[in-house]
């Protein structure tokens, strides 16, 4: 098989001789997800990783993680959510108030009403119950409880409510950067294939990835492509958006359809999760990673296993096993 491998940075693998190794073990590209880095993190990153990448032959490219219309938790102390705990969403960037959760988007708030109300965080490992709400603010109980942190995904477990545009932070990180040589976008939580075409033509040229993490954007993949130059099908954001189930029906359904779609196709989420801990990777997580390279996905995306896990080079290896 030959296929691509993209691995995320972050700090467990924030130095050059880390990237040589990824890049040996044979990665083809890195990617930043810009939702967890300040402007200066960024900037701090990118002045690091833009000279190594300018040595290598080939230059690598760099996939730089959009926010899109993802929802995200704003900036409070890490904690730990219990089953039964009352916790209020309050519209803010950040905040310390204890059982207080801040939430930077509006549109959050104003698509409670028309929402399912059951609100799911981190991926749906936290789940919550929407109790009331008001402009601004609304009162949850915990139904599933775990740790929760700044910057984790949000979502309600069903919604179509939601802005589909670029933040302003997203707009001046793609006006900081995609004069880089090999940059690339990846863009979260498209809906569908007008939203991507709006995309196509604000950012005219630029390399464009759509993230599929909703139905929408599944069910019109093939039209969504004429705008994007790949597509990563994400399954830790689907999941929290369709339920296990769904999200099983849903990535095996899509899965069927990848050799025809006019665009490549990647797999994203939790391809090799077990390696964040271990050094080796689950038999059920290889051979789900090689039954999509053989369905005829392009690549794989490895996230927490290179980003945060304890074997990021050992990951890289591990996903490059099956090349011919």
């Amino acid at each position: 098989m030959d296929y691509q491998l993209i691995a995320t940075l972050g700090p467990a693998s924030d130095s050059a001789a880390t990237w040589q190794s990824m890049l040996a073990a044979g990665i083809t590209a890195f990617r930043l997800n810009t939702s967890h880095l300040s402007p200066d993190q960024l900037l701090a990153w990118l002045g690091r990783l833009e000279p190594f990448l300018a040595a290598q032959t080939p230059r690598p490219p760099l996939v730089l993680d959009l926010q899109g219309s993802k929802w995200r938790l704003g900036r409070f102390p890490a904690t730990e959510l219990t089953e039964g705990q009352a916790v209020t969403l309050v519209h803010a960037a950040e905040t310390d108030q204890p059982g207080v959760l801040p939430v930077p988007h509006a549109d959050f708030f104003r698509a409670a009403d028309a929402s399912d109300p059951e609100i799911v965080l981190n991926d749906a490992k936290v789940r919550l119950r929407r109790e009331s709400s008001a402009p601004g603010s609304l009162t949850a109980t915990v139904v599933q409880g775990g740790p929760v942190s700044a910057r984790k995904g949000l979502t309600y477990a069903r919604s179509a409510f939601r802005q589909e545009s670029l933040s302003v932070g997203d707009q001046a990180i793609v006006a900081q950067t995609r004069h880089i040589a090999g940059i690339r976008f990846a863009i979260s939580y498209v809906k569908d294939s007008v939203e991507m075409a709006g995309y196509r033509a604000q950012l005219g040229g630029a390399y464009l990835v759509a993230k599929l993490e909703r139905q929408p954007a599944l069910d019109q993949a093939s039209q969504l492509a004429a705008s994007a130059d790949e597509l990563w099908l994400c399954r830790g954001d689907l999941g929290a958006e369709l339920g296990l189930r769904g999200m099983a029906e849903a990535v095996h359904a899509f899965s069927g359809r990848v050799r025809a779609l006019p665009a490549p196709a990647f797999l994203a989420g939790q391809v090799f999760e077990h390696m964040v801990d271990a050094s080796v990777p689950t038999r059920s997580e290889l051979c789900a990673a090689y039954d999509a390279l053989a369905q005829g996905y392009a690549g794989l995306v490895l996230s927490d296993e290179t980003a945060i896990g304890r074997h990021p080079v050992e990951s890289c290896r591990t996903a490059a096993m099956f090349r011919s």
